[in-house]
């Protein structure tokens, strides 16, 4: 073993130890809203308001904007019969301006449209789509779908233009869960005949609940007299005081059950319904999820204290065990080295031999037949040389006398 893979080993066992400990609580590790007005037109400003009124509970609980999608169909804000032009109130006191300088709508005007809206739970959408209008979710992501506007039997309409019916609905959260792109949802409906709405789901893991039942009305709660129009609805607007009033932080221990069990029909004037079977567990599991854990943003990861003592143990049993290792490690790499020195010298000899084969070789040449042809010739060369010096020596000699 690398002793670089031994070095790694604290990080990857720690994780493993920490890890098992998380999976049993964590149960998701994001927090996503989509929020959604269909309707325009100023008569239509509460639903606006419903929209901007779960919008800032949402961030007030923790949901960044970068993971809430807002579509707002209308700017009433900017509309001219607004008796207080660049604000949005959704009570008659107007203590709250919804709309603020801290607003940011991901879809605006006609982008709200059915198929803007099942493409951005789908992802199906092209590269040149900016981050801030995408559903960037997986597996382990809790979302929020929360949707007001008019509707009727099995369908809302978007914008007076076009509808989204029951079944595109569920098509459409099916695609999610076969593409891993949630872990839970709580859908939220605010509409006539809003139960409807979520009768033809059939994915898992989803929690459904509505303002009316077939063939009831959604009722608007009151209105405000200097703007003209109804401010805000009376399902949404119970729900809100819930929130306001007993979701205080992110720590707030109130479940769904609890938010749930405030719906009465004295304050809502229908019969606001919920829809436990998708879910894991039935009705008790559903109702046992906080509040926070799809309006806030919380992971829920614990350690429990009964467990520290446990980790610990655990955790020193491992600084011994990779103290071992890192031992062992070391003789193992000391040996791997001097048998490396060892082989390096070993070659190094081999080398010096050959070097010293090859000068001599370079002095003892081995004789062969063209060397010994070329010897005798030069020797022959030598002796006539000599004989005719001795002749031409003689001659001079007898000359002379």
């Amino acid at each position: 073993m690398k002793l670089s893979n031994i070095l790694r080993l604290p990080a990857l066992l720690g994780a493993m130890l920490l890890g098992t400990a998380a999976v049993v609580e964590a149960e998701h590790t994001s927090n996503w809203a989509v929020l959604v007005c269909t309707s325009r037109f100023w008569f239509n400003y509460r639903h606006l308001a419903n929209v901007l009124s779960i919008y800032r509970t949402v961030k007030r609980l923790g949901i960044p904007d970068s993971q809430i999608i807002l579509m707002l169909p209308d700017d009433m804000a900017c509309n001219p019969r607004n008796a207080f032009p660049g604000t949005v109130y959704s009570n008659a006191d107007r203590a709250v301006d919804l709309y603020g300088d801290n607003i940011e709508v991901d879809y605006r005007g006609y982008e709200v449209t059915v198929e803007n809206f099942i493409r951005l739970l789908t992802d199906r959408v092209g590269d040149e789509m900016p981050r801030s209008k995408r559903l960037l979710t997986d597996d382990r992501s809790n979302i929020l779908v929360y949707m007001t506007g008019h509707g009727g039997n099995e369908f809302l309409k978007f914008q007076d233009a076009e509808e989204i019916g029951a079944f595109d609905l569920a098509d459409a959260f099916e695609q999610m869960w076969e593409k891993k792109r949630y872990h839970e949802i709580l859908f939220m409906i605010d509409t006539c005949q809003a139960n409807t709405m979520y009768s033809k789901l059939y994915s898992p893991n989803i929690i459904a609940t509505g303002s009316s039942e077939l063939d009831q009305s959604s009722y608007s709660h009151h209105a405000d007299n200097d703007i003209g129009v109804a401010v805000i609805d009376r399902y949404t607007y119970y729900n809100l005081e819930f929130l306001e009033n007993e979701v205080k932080d992110t720590s707030s221990k109130k479940t769904v059950g609890d938010l749930f069990d405030s719906y009465t029909y004295e304050k809502i004037h229908s019969n606001a319904g919920v829809r436990y079977d998708l879910f894991p567990g039935g009705a008790e599991a559903a109702r046992s999820r906080l509040v926070t854990d799809f309006f806030g943003n919380v992971q829920n990861v614990e350690v429990d204290g009964s467990k520290n003592t446990t980790l610990e143990e655990d955790l020193l049993a491992l600084s011994k065990t990779i103290a071992a290792l890192r031992e062992k490690a070391g003789e193992e790499e000391a040996i791997s080295v001097g048998k490396g020195n060892a082989a390096r010298n070993e070659t190094k000899k081999e080398t010096k031999n050959e070097t010293l084969l090859t000068h001599k070789s370079q002095f003892a040449k081995p004789l062969t037949d063209d060397d010994w042809l070329v010897k005798k010739l030069s020797a022959l060369g030598a002796v006539v040389g000599c004989a005719v010096l001795w002749q031409m020596g003689s001659w001079l000699e007898s000359a002379q006398k």
